[in-house]
């Protein structure tokens, strides 16, 4: 079903979230976004825990019936009324959904994870305990989306049948297991599980697809003046008072070079160095001109400047080094381009220092263009 990535802000915390579309029942639906955070608060027209927003849905207000001929709408662009309606999810199945989502945004197994992960170790130790789990762990999905723990044929089909064991009977149809449908399921983990290895060895060259490190959020220091004796990983922000030299001229920053050199015109790039602050330097910056196809070469730009940094300053490299692989994403009030706002930005510094961490990898890995015969 659409959805889309979001947040809110709290004491200058940015708490994640996902959007899932649901109806709203006040007097008439209204077809809207349910809004999941990570911190287990739910919006659905207020903010409610877990707890609330099962009150919401055994009331009605989070609506999972849907009346013949009632009245429903989209705020600003349609209204109808329903004709047969159909619902394919109960209180229980939501509830039961909105909990994944929480899980899933705080990068922990939902109930599907932890239901491919009681098949495993059914599989590693066929025991009637480890089928129970299995079981039990099957049953804790939402009826709505166990046909997605398998591909689009088998769909949930061989869980089914390992997790009721032979002679039970399928949650689905009731049908009962003979011994041929399990020995058809545990060879279809077999199979899958040797695909999954053969797949693994034909893409070993090109690296894990994921980051094996946890991601990290630079967060914007707005009104701080005087930063601490110890930024941690802070010091990675382009604001991060660290002098950086560029063509004999020396800047505070890397922001402050970036707004200096964004123009051609030396008064105003000198007006900019001088400024009494950052925020100064952008309101000048603001008032002048940008360079001819400026905005087409500002990463390149800035991906220099960046490197001038980290160059200049051999303790940033190793701090930046000691990130790994992970992801980096740098939150910018003043630029959807430069920074990520729930994953709206376009995260441009957090993708420079990646590649900038992986330039300075190659280079003490002796990985460089010269090492590479």
């Amino acid at each position: 079903m659409p959805q889309h990535r979001t947040y809110r802000h709290v004491d200058g915390e940015q708490i994640p979230g996902i959007t899932r579309p649901a109806f709203i029942r006040n007097g008439s639906y209204y077809l809207t976004d349910l809004i999941i955070y990570a911190d287990g608060l739910i919006d659905c027209w207020g903010l409610v825990d877990l707890a609330e927003f099962e009150e919401k849905l055994r009331s009605g207000w989070v609506a999972t019936t849907l009346e013949e001929g009632a009245r429903a709408s989209v705020h600003h662009l349609a209204v109808w009324k329903f004709a047969e309606p159909q619902s394919r999810v109960t209180p229980e199945t939501l509830l039961g959904e909105v909990r994944d989502e929480i899980d899933k945004l705080n990068d922990r197994p939902d109930s599907r994870g932890r239901c491919r992960a009681a098949v495993n170790g059914y599989l590693a130790d066929r025991t009637e305990d480890r089928r129970q789990r299995l079981l039990d762990a099957y049953l804790a999905v939402p009826e709505h989306l166990r046909r997605y723990l398998g591909d689009m044929d088998s769909k949930d089909w061989p869980v089914q049948v390992l997790a009721v064991g032979i002679g039970g009977r399928m949650p689905r149809n009731q049908e009962v297991v003979t011994e041929k449908m399990h020995a058809s399921a545990l060879d279809y983990f077999a199979q899958n599980n040797t695909a999954r290895a053969d797949y693994a060895v034909r893409h070993e060259a090109f690296g894990p697809v994921q980051p094996q490190a946890a991601a990290i959020t630079l967060t914007q220091t707005v009104g701080t003046k005087d930063w601490p004796e110890n930024p941690g990983l802070l010091a990675l922000r382009n604001e991060y008072p660290c002098p950086v030299n560029v063509c004999g001229v020396e800047y505070p920053n890397v922001d402050r070079a970036y707004l200096a050199l964004s123009t051609d015109d030396k008064a105003q790039r000198q007006a900019v160095l001088s400024a009494e602050n950052d925020r100064a330097a952008q309101r000048i910056a603001e008032s002048t001109p940008r360079r001819p196809g400026w905005a087409e070469a500002r990463p390149a730009v800035m991906a220099e400047l960046m490197r001038a940094k980290y160059a200049q300053h051999p303790a940033l490299a190793q701090l930046l080094l000691g990130t790994s692989d992970a992801k980096i994403l740098y939150s910018s009030f003043d630029s959807l381009y430069w920074g990520e706002a729930g994953e709206r930005g376009r995260n441009w510094v957090g993708r420079l220092l990646e590649l900038i961490r992986s330039e300075l990898a190659a280079e003490a890995a002796g990985l460089g263009p010269a090492g590479l015969d």
